[in-house]
């Protein structure tokens, strides 16, 4: 099966090959014999009807610093091409937001990974409140007094933005710090959009444990550790990224959580656990792929690539 692929993603010339899930799956693909394109997502354009972009042809190899070779510039139409990948990184803005509505004229007879409706129905911190018995006690409010009133019941919280990503504005609030206040003006001030508050999982000091999912199913795992003195662990924040595997309570969350996914056509997704608690589904770029394969000496990329491969054979039978 030789497939036409377009990656819709942010400037492949700057990733890291080491740690890229996206690279992963462009070196995948390209083995598998697929021709890919690459394409911004400010070349995306809906123009009378048909879904075009402005993309280069795509050719890459695992050799730091010419690890992409992208050919001249041409306009595409995406009914054209077999699949898209989705693979810009977030913050979930209304930018994002537009590329799902303009991505959903064309899918699913060009397949678009993740499912463009889906992923904008799943936004990582509101998806999750769909599953709250697999949940830590949270509040998402933009009301100042009930977030007050949450700290007083569970002392110990996390405060974060609701579309925030990568660790970005996620603080510790201790019962005794004097600065929850202050937070919530600033806060208040950047946006209109509530603010997620959880209680703070102890557990995270351990690892908060990034699992990988294929059509629903788990497939690999990586434990992030914070580093001394911070509270986050995501790895470009300082996180250490070590092997783990799963638990009882992972493969309990996972079972719960997966048939929606592959309902919904969530081909590839990440959860974060910490302790015994489901925190975060991450539909819109999920990374982690290439630690867990190094780790457990797997390659997750040609799993998603059969999971693609299989979703894409299911679309062209006839109804």
């Amino acid at each position: 099966m030789s497939l036409a692929v377009a990656i819709q993603m942010d400037p492949i010339e700057n990733v890291n090959i080491e740690a890229d899930s996206t690279f992963a799956l462009a070196l995948e693909g390209q083995a598998r014999g697929h021709g890919l394109f690459h394409y911004l997502p400010r070349h995306l354009s809906l123009k009378g009807g048909r879904v075009m972009a402005k993309a280069r042809p795509l050719k890459v190899r695992r050799e730091r610093g010419r690890h992409a070779e992208l050919g001249a510039l041409q306009e595409i139409d995406l009914a054209g091409v077999d699949i898209v990948l989705m693979r810009q990184d977030p913050p979930f803005d209304m930018a994002y937001i537009t590329a799902t509505h303009i991505l959903e004229h064309i899918h699913p007879r060009t397949l678009v990974v993740n499912d463009p409706v889906h992923v904008r129905n799943a936004p990582e911190k509101l998806f999750v409140t769909h599953f709250p018995e697999l949940m830590p006690a949270s509040l998402i409010t933009a009301d100042a007094e009930e977030v007050k009133a949450f700290r007083a019941q569970h002392k110990d919280i996390i405060v974060k933005p609701l579309f925030g990503n990568g660790g970005a504005g996620v603080f510790h609030i201790k019962p005794d710090d004097e600065n929850l206040n202050a937070l919530i003006e600033m806060f208040t001030a950047m946006s209109r959009e509530p603010i997620v508050v959880q209680r703070y999982v102890a557990e995270v000091r351990q690892g908060d444990k990034r699992i990988i999912l294929i059509d629903g199913r788990p497939a690999g795992a990586i434990n992030r550790v914070p580093s001394a003195g911070e509270a986050r662990s995501n790895l470009h924040v300082g996180g250490r990224a070590e092997k783990i595997g799963l638990t009882n309570r992972d493969v309990e969350i996972c079972r719960a959580i997966g048939p929606v996914l592959q309902r919904n056509g969530l081909i590839f997704v990440g959860i974060d656990v910490i302790g015994d608690y489901l925190t975060e589904i991450n539909v819109t770029s999920p990374t982690g792929i290439q630690e867990a394969s190094r780790f457990d000496n797997t390659n997750l990329a040609a799993e998603i690539w059969d999971a693609i491969e299989r979703r894409f054979s299911a679309t062209r039978r006839p109804m």
